[in-house]
């Protein structure tokens, strides 16, 4: 894991009873449990190696930041639904990913938890087809 994806996961950690995460759904290494059983290995597999689209040498982060989401349109902006908090947050031009395909069809947000130093950051974002 790069040294950024560290140090959001020792901010975002402490955080799952302040973001209405409960601490069953959070692992001892700091994923969530939020994707489908099924999907798990597919989802590990395609964060493990996505890097941001706006700076490549740069990871997304992993499979904690990582998950699928709704999205709505506004305005021809694409807003993505955060699950800590279930607010739909303005994704970046520059964070759309448009050089691979995500690994089932649906929208995949890479997104720290909500805090005061990341307002409504997100790292990496991938549209699904089925939207």
């Amino acid at each position: 894991m790069n040294r950024g994806c560290k140090l959001l996961l020792a901010i975002a950690l402490p955080l799952p009873l302040a973001t209405g995460v409960k601490a069953e759904d959070v692992g001892r290494d700091g994923s969530h449990r939020h994707h489908p059983p099924q999907d798990q290995v597919l989802h590990e597999k395609f964060y493990s190696n996505w890097r941001m689209p706006d700076n490549p040498v740069l990871s997304c982060c992993n499979n904690a930041d990582c998950y699928p989401t709704e999205i709505r349109y506004v305005e021809g902006r694409i807003y993505a639904r955060r699950r800590e908090d279930g607010k739909y947050i303005l994704i970046p031009s520059q964070k759309v990913e448009r050089n691979r395909d995500n690994p089932d069809g649906r929208n995949h947000i890479c997104a720290p938890p909500p805090s005061a130093s990341l307002v409504d950051t997100v790292f990496c974002f991938a549209l699904g087809g089925a939207t």
